[in-house]
C-alpha cells in the first residue's frame, strides 16, 4: 500500500503531520473477473503519521493505519510500520506492536499517539462523508471483526518470507536449474518457492494455475517467469490470494468450480495435511460443500460464494479482555528503571523464591558431605598414618566417608512406595520436591562416581607408591596394618581390597554408561552383537548389577584397611536402614503384584501404534488421577516392568493404560495382544479390538500384573482452583485421567444438588474437596489418527460440560497452520460439518480441532487475563523439548502479573 507518495515525503522535508491516502478495495493483478466488479462496495483508507523526532531514523518515522470506510461505518483494518510489516492483533497492535517492534521510538509514539489519533478521527468523517455507495446486496459484510481477522488467511508462503523472501527463491532456482539449462521443472517450483515434500503436488497445482493466467505453455519456467509467479504468491491482497486460490481450483479457467474440482482440491489439501481420513472422505465432503454454496444446484459455485464461505469461518484465536490484557502488557514491556546491581538482586530473589525447596535439600545434602569430609580427613590428619602418607591417606578416606553416604542416599528416590506414602500421608510434599526424586537420583550418582575417582586415585597413585618407598623406621608404624613392608606394587592390587575394589569400579562403570540417555533411549547406533548394550533393557539388567557392587561394598569395608575395631567400621551402618527399606520396597512390589493377576477386559489397538488395555480393578487399588503403575507381561518378560500413567479416573470400577510402541519391550507386547484382536464391528474404535464378553467364547489374553499406584506431580491438580493440562503425544495419559475426574466429580456434584433439591440428599464431602473450578487441557499431537485414543472422553466433555468448566483445545502438528492456502479447504470443511453434525472433521470428535502448534505466550496470557490473583497449577507430560519454554513462560508471568503460575512435569 505504501506509494510514490510516501517516498516523495520521506525524501523531503516533513512537514505534513498526516497523509491520507484513498484507493478503491478491489486490487488483483488480473483486471477481469468478479472480484473487480465491487469497487461500489467500499473504500480503504490510509492515514500515516509523520512523528517528527530527530533522533528516530527516517524509515520509522511513519505509523500507516488502514480503515475500511463506508456510508454509515468505519472500520479498523491494520496497522503497519515504515517498513511496510503488518502488526499481528489488530486489538493489540498500537500497544503491543508499537512497544515490541518499533522500541527505538516507542516513547515518542505513546506521547503523540493521543493526538494524532484524534486529527486522524477529524479527516475519517470527512472521508465518510464523500463514500456515498452502499456494499451491494448479497456480499459478505467485510467490517465485521471476525471477517476483518480472516482477511489475513490464504497465505501460499510463510510469515517469514513474503515479498522478503525473494532472495533465497533466487538462490534455490540457481541451485535447481544448474543443470536444467536455468529452466525450472513443474516437479521443483514447489521446492523451489519453500514448500516442504509433503506440499509437492499442492505446489504443482499452484504452478498450473499460474501458468493459465499468464498464459505459460509447458512444463518449465524461466527466472523472469518465475519472479512474476512469486510476486503474485507473495501479494498481501487477500482479494488477489483469493483469485489464486480459485484458479488453482478451477482447473479449466471457466469462472466456475465444479463438485469434482472440489473433490480434487480437497484430496490435495488432506493429502498435504497427511489428513487420510478426510482424504478417504472427500466425495462427502465435496458433496457437503456444494450443498452449502450450490443450494440451486446449479452444478458450480462462483468466487463470491467461496469468498463467504472463508471469511464466515470462525477463527480460534481466543481473546481476552482488551483492557486488562493492554494493562499486562504494558507492565511487561515496561523499561526497567534497576541498575545492574538491582537487576541481579531481582532475578536472585525469583530464583530463590522459584527453587527455594531444591535449593535447601541441596544445600543440607552438600553441607553433610562436606561435613563429613572434613571430620574424617582431620581424624586421620592426626593418627600416625599421616606420617608415612600424608594428605593422600587424609583424601582417601574422606572421598570414603562421602561416597558410604552416597550409597545408602541413592536407594531412597526409588523407593517409591516410601515416597508415595510420605507425599500422601504427610505434609512433607509442601518442604521437599518429591517430583524431582529421579534428578535427585542421577545427582547422586555423579557425587559417587567423583568420590570414587577419589577414594580410587589417592589410594592408587599416592598412599600405595608412598608405602612402597617408606624407609624401614617410617614404616614400622603400618606392619600391624599392612604386615611386612611390601616390595611390589602387585602386593596391593591382589589382596581382597585391591580386587574387590576394582571389580566394583568396574561394574559401576558399566550400569552408568548404559544409564545415560544414549545408551537408555537407544540414540546410540552400535554394530552387532553390541547393540544389545542399548536400549531399556540394557539399562534395567545392568543396573542389577548394583546387588553384586553392595555386596562387595559391605565385604570392602570390614575388610578396612588401617582400622581394626568393628564399631569403626561403619559402612554396614550407613547402609543398613536404606538396603532394609529398599529390599522391602521390592518384596512389597513382588508380592502385591502376584497375589492375582488382573483380568483384561478389553483391548484395542489404535493408530500411532497405540495399544489400550482395559482391565479389573483389584480391590482395595485407590489412586488418585494422574498417578502411575508398573506393567508387567509374564508372555513378554517375566521380569521387567514398565511404568505407564493411569488413564482411568478413581470413579472407574476399572483401570486402563494406554500404551504407545517406543522400544522393544512395548514393540512385542503390542505384538502378543494384537495375535488376539480383530477388527473392529461397524460403530467401534481403532484398527484392532478384542472384548472380555461373559458367557461367550473370549480370547486368550496374556497374564498381565501390575503393582501400584505411584505419586506423581499431576495428582496435586485438586488443590489448585485453575489447572492447565498440556499433554505431547502419549503424554496426554495423566491428563484424560484427571479430565475424566473432573467430570465426574462435576456429575456428583448435579446429583447431590439435584437430591437436596428435592430433599432427598445431604451434603457430602465431594463438594469440598472438589476445589477446581477451571480447566484449560492442550492436547498437541503429528497425528490426525492420535484423536481415536481418547474419543470418547472429549465427546463426553463436550456433551456434559454445560457450566463450561473444562476448555479442551486439540492440535494437529501435521495441519499448516490457520491461514495457510494448505489448510484453507479444511477450515472450511470443519466450519461446516461442525455447524451441520457437530463434529470436528479432524478429530473426529465434538471438540473443534486447531492447526499446526500453539501460541504459548498468548495461552498463559489468557489465562492470566481471565483469573487474575489466582494460583494456576500447569501440569507438563511429553517430549523434554517443550518443558523449557512453558517453564519459563510460567516463571515470566508469575513475576510480570498478579496470576501465580505453578509449573510441574512428569517424568516422561
Amino acid at each position: 500500500m505504501w506509494t510514490s507518495d510516501h517516498d516523495r515525503n520521506r525524501g523531503g522535508a516533513q512537514n505534513s503531520e498526516i497523509e491520507v491516502i484513498g484507493n478503491d478495495l478491489p486490487a488483483t493483478s488480473n483486471s477481469s473477473g468478479p472480484l473487480n466488479q465491487r469497487s461500489g462496495s467500499g473504500r480503504r483508507k490510509s492515514a500515516r503519521f509523520n512523528i517528527p523526532e530527530t533522533s528516530a531514523r527516517d524509515d520509522q518515522a511513519f505509523v500507516e493505519i488502514t480503515f475500511d470506510v463506508r456510508e454509515d461505518s468505519v472500520a479498523f483494518h491494520s496497522v503497519k510500520t515504515a517498513d511496510g510489516a503488518d502488526v499481528e492483533d489488530p486489538e493489540l497492535s498500537l500497544l503491543a506492536k508499537g512497544l515490541e517492534k518499533r522500541a527505538s521510538i516507542g516513547s515518542s509514539v505513546i506521547r503523540n499517539a493521543s493526538s494524532k489519533i484524534k486529527q486522524v478521527s477529524q479527516e475519517l468523517k470527512r472521508l465518510a462523508s464523500i463514500t456515498n455507495k452502499r456494499p451491494q446486496q448479497g456480499r459478505f459484510d467485510r467490517t465485521k471483526s471476525g471477517a476483518a481477522h480472516a482477511l489475513v488467511s490464504l497465505k501460499f508462503i510463510s510469515k517469514t518470507d513474503g515479498n522478503n523472501g525473494w532472495a533465497a527463491v533466487d538462490k534455490r532456482f540457481d541451485s535447481l536449474t544448474s543443470s536444467t539449462d536455468w529452466l525450472l521443472p513443474r516437479s521443483l517450483f514447489g521446492e523451489c518457492i519453500g514448500m516442504n515434500k509433503d506440499s509437492k503436488e499442492f505446489a504443482v497445482k499452484l504452478f498450473d494455475s499460474l501458468c493459465r493466467r499468464q498464459g505459460i505453455t509447458g512444463d518449465s519456467i524461466n527466472k523472469t517467469q518465475l519472479r512474476e509467479f512469486w510476486n503474485h504468491i507473495a501479494d498481501q491482497s487477500f482479494d488477489s490470494r483469493l483469485r489464486t486460490f480459485f484458479d488453482m481450483v478451477d482447473k479449466d479457467a471457466d469462472g466456475r468450480i465444479t463438485e469434482d474440482e472440489v473433490k480434487e482440491i480437497i484430496a490435495l489439501s488432506a493429502s498435504a495435511n497427511k489428513l487420510s481420513t478426510i482424504q478417504k472422505q472427500a466425495d462427502e465432503y465435496a458433496a457437503m460443500i456444494m450443498e452449502e454454496l450450490d443450494p440451486d444446484n446449479d452444478g458450480y459455485i462462483m468466487i463470491e460464494s467461496l469468498e463467504m464461505l472463508l471469511l464466515q469461518a470462525p477463527s480460534h484465536n481466543v481473546r481476552g479482555d482488551s483492557k486488562y490484557l493492554s494493562q499486562m502488557i504494558s507492565q511487561k514491556l515496561k523499561p526497567s528503571r534497576l541498575n545492574p546491581i538491582g537487576i541481579f538482586f531481582r532475578d536472585l530473589t525469583y530464583f530463590f523464591l522459584d527453587n527455594w525447596k531444591r535449593i535447601w535439600v541441596i544445600a543440607l545434602w552438600v553441607g553433610v558431605m562436606a561435613g563429613l569430609f572434613a571430620w574424617k580427613f582431620i581424624q586421620y590428619r592426626n593418627r600416625a598414618a599421616y606420617d608415612v602418607m600424608g594428605h593422600c591417606v587424609s583424601m582417601a578416606k574422606g572421598g570414603a566417608e562421602t561416597l558410604k553416604l552416597n550409597m545408602a542416599l541413592i536407594l531412597m528416590p526409588v523407593c517409591r512406595n516410601t515416597i508415595t506414602w510420605v507425599r500422601n500421608k504427610t505434609r512433607f510434599g509442601a518442604l521437599v520436591p518429591f517430583d524431582d526424586n529421579l534428578n535427585f537420583h542421577k545427582v547422586i550418582a555423579v557425587a559417587i562416581a567423583i568420590g570414587v575417582g577419589i577414594h580410587g586415585i589417592y589410594h592408587l597413585a599416592c598412599d600405595f607408591p608412598r608405602l612402597l618407598n617408606a624407609s624401614s623406621d617410617t614404616y614400622e608404624p603400618m606392619i600391624q596394618y599392612f604386615g611386612e613392608q611390601p616390595t611390589s606394587y602387585w602386593h596391593f592390587v591382589k589382596s581382597f581390597e585391591g580386587i574387590s575394589g576394582i571389580i566394583m569400579v568396574v561394574l559401576m562403570a558399566i550400569a552408568f554408561t548404559l544409564a545415560t540417555p544414549w545408551f537408555r533411549r537407544g540414540k546410540i547406533s552400535l554394530p552387532k552383537p553390541f547393540n544389545k548394550l542399548t536400549g531399556f533393557n540394557a539399562f534395567w539388567y545392568s543396573h542389577h548389577l548394583f546387588i553384586i557392587v553392595y555386596g562387595l561394598l559391605i565385604a570392602h569395608g570390614i575388610k578396612l584397611y588401617l582400622t581394626h575395631e568393628w564399631y569403626k567400621k561403619t559402612t554396614w551402618m550407613y547402609l543398613a536402614v536404606p538396603m532394609t527399606i529398599y529390599a522391602c520396597e521390592r518384596l512389597t512390589r513382588a508380592f502385591r503384584s502376584s497375589i492375582k493377576a488382573v483380568k483384561i477386559q478389553k483391548v484395542a489397538v489404535y493408530p500411532g501404534n497405540v495399544l489400550a488395555l482395559h482391565m479389573s480393578r483389584p480391590q482395595g487399588f485407590k489412586y488418585k488421577s494422574g498417578q502411575y503403575m508398573f506393567v508387567n507381561c509374564s508372555a513378554v518378560s517375566p521380569f521387567e516392568w514398565h511404568p505407564f500413567s493411569i488413564t482411568s479416573a478413581p470413579g472407574d470400577d476399572y483401570l486402563s493404560v494406554h500404551i504407545r510402541t517406543l522400544g522393544d519391550w512395548t514393540r512385542q507386547l503390542k505384538t502378543v495382544f494384537s495375535e488376539v484382536c480383530q477388527p473392529p464391528p461397524n460403530g467401534k474404535s481403532g484398527l484392532l479390538r478384542a472384548d472380555f464378553l461373559q458367557g461367550e467364547n473370549n480370547p486368550n489374553f496374556p497374564r498381565v500384573m501390575i503393582d501400584g499406584p505411584y505419586g506423581a506431580p499431576a495428582q496435586d491438580y485438586k488443590k489448585y482452583d485453575v489447572v492447565l493440562l498440556v499433554g505431547l503425544g502419549i503424554g496426554a495419559t495423566p491428563m484424560i485421567s484427571i479430565v475424566k475426574d473432573i467430570m465426574n466429580n462435576i456429575k456428583a456434584i448435579e446429583e447431590e444438588n439435584k437430591s437436596l433439591e428435592n430433599g432427598t440428599g445431604r451434603r457430602t464431602t465431594i463438594s469440598n474437596n472438589f476445589k477446581t473450578k477451571r480447566a484449560y487441557f492442550y492436547w498437541i499431537t503429528r497425528e490426525q489418527g492420535s484423536f481415536d485414543w481418547f474419543k470418547g472422553i472429549m465427546n463426553e466433555v463436550g456433551e456434559m460440560d454445560n457450566d463450561e468448566v473444562i476448555e479442551m483445545h486439540n492440535y494437529c502438528t501435521s495441519v499448516y497452520e490457520e491461514g495457510d492456502a494448505r489448510s484453507a479447504l479444511i477450515t472450511m470443511l470443519q466450519s461446516l460439518n461442525h455447524a451441520k453434525n457437530g463434529v470436528d472433521v479432524v478429530s473426529g470428535t465434538r471438540v473443534k480441532c486447531h492447526f499446526a502448534k500453539p501460541n504459548w505466550r498468548n495461552v498463559y496470557k489468557r489465562i492470566a487475563v481471565s483469573h487474575p490473583n489466582s494460583r494456576v497449577g500447569v501440569f507438563y507430560c511429553g517430549a523434554p523439548g517443550l518443558t523449557k519454554e512453558l517453564k519459563q513462560l510460567a516463571l515470566d508471568f508469575s513475576h510480570k502479573t498478579s496470576t501465580k503460575f505453578d509449573f510441574n512435569k512428569e517424568n516422561f
